[in-house]
């Protein structure tokens, strides 16, 4: 009856984290390909890239602190 609606609230931010560590996965992922396409590393982009990942890092640390779990379907894991 009262801690119904706080694991509700609990549930859902734990939604809301994990898009958010695949989001800050993919823009990490991304960064690191340019950095790799570029001829000529500068500041900027290896800025970019360590900014990217120290978000993953944090976001991955919050789940981990939190015990959140990611339920994987199906259609998400690849066959070969």
């Amino acid at each position: 009856m009262f801690g119904h609606a706080k694991h509700n609230l609990r549930h859902e931010y734990d939604e809301y984290l994990l898009a958010a560590i695949e989001e800050a996965a993919d823009n990490w992922e991304k960064a690191k390909q340019t950095r790799q396409a570029m001829r000529e590393e500068d500041d900027e982009l290896s800025a970019e890239v360590d900014l990217a990942g120290a978000k993953y890092t944090f976001l991955y640390l919050e789940a981990r602190r939190r015990h959140v779990k990611a339920h994987f379907r199906p259609s998400m894991i690849e066959h070969d």
